[in-house]
């Protein structure tokens, strides 16, 4: 899929009304950050499908970051319908946004089979090796999961210590609940695990 530019808040409104979830990329075209973003965005849309994915260049589209206080470029916005269900700031790489589609997709299909889909983000460093036993466990357990990897996104690290009170990894975040270590139990718990 590719994205697709915006050209106004009343634009927006329509597009994003037709989706039940969907992406917006607030960037400013000339900054190394924003094209930065953009690029990796644009990178990771290729495989991804059932989401709306949109971008917006603050240099030309001025009424829509102000409508949801979004005061830094780049940010990426996630809504659930026409609600504003999150706000990833900050250029990332294409397996973040990825990461972040896929489990969009996967909450998606889950609503339209009548399931309730828990979104699911995993804060991980790469040499952890808790983190790699408890990706490996989701993966078994075929739930879709995002992943941020805090020694390299400094917000994200403020943010999960931010919920948890915590710095070490991994920690998950199950619907908003979040998860110390590889708590097998509390995560069987949450995500209906038989186990």
């Amino acid at each position: 899929m590719k994205t697709s530019k915006v050209n106004s808040l009343q634009d927006l409104h329509q597009r994003i009304g037709k989706e039940k979830r969907s992406f917006l990329l607030i960037y400013k075209k000339g900054s190394e950050q924003s094209d930065k973003a953009y690029k990796n965005l644009s990178e990771a849309t290729a495989g991804v499908s059932d989401i709306g994915i949109f971008t917006a260049d603050v240099n030309n589209v001025r009424d829509i970051h102000p409508a949801y206080s979004i005061t830094s470029a780049p940010t990426l916005m996630e809504f659930k319908g026409n609600d504003l269900k999150n706000a990833y700031k900050g250029a990332h790489d294409p397996t973040y946004y990825l990461g972040l589609f896929e489990n969009a997709v996967y909450v998606a299909k889950a609503e339209k089979a009548g399931k309730v889909a828990k979104q699911v983000t995993v804060y991980t460093t790469p040499t952890c090796s808790w983190c790699t036993t408890l990706k490996s466990y989701l993966n078994k357990s075929k739930i879709r999961y995002s992943e941020i990897d805090v020694s390299r996104d400094e917000s994200a690290a403020q943010e999960m210590v931010r919920k948890s009170g915590q710095q070490g990894v991994p920690q998950t975040l199950i619907g908003g609940e979040m998860v110390i270590g590889f708590d097998k139990t509390k995560i069987n718990r949450l995500l209906d695990i038989e186990g």
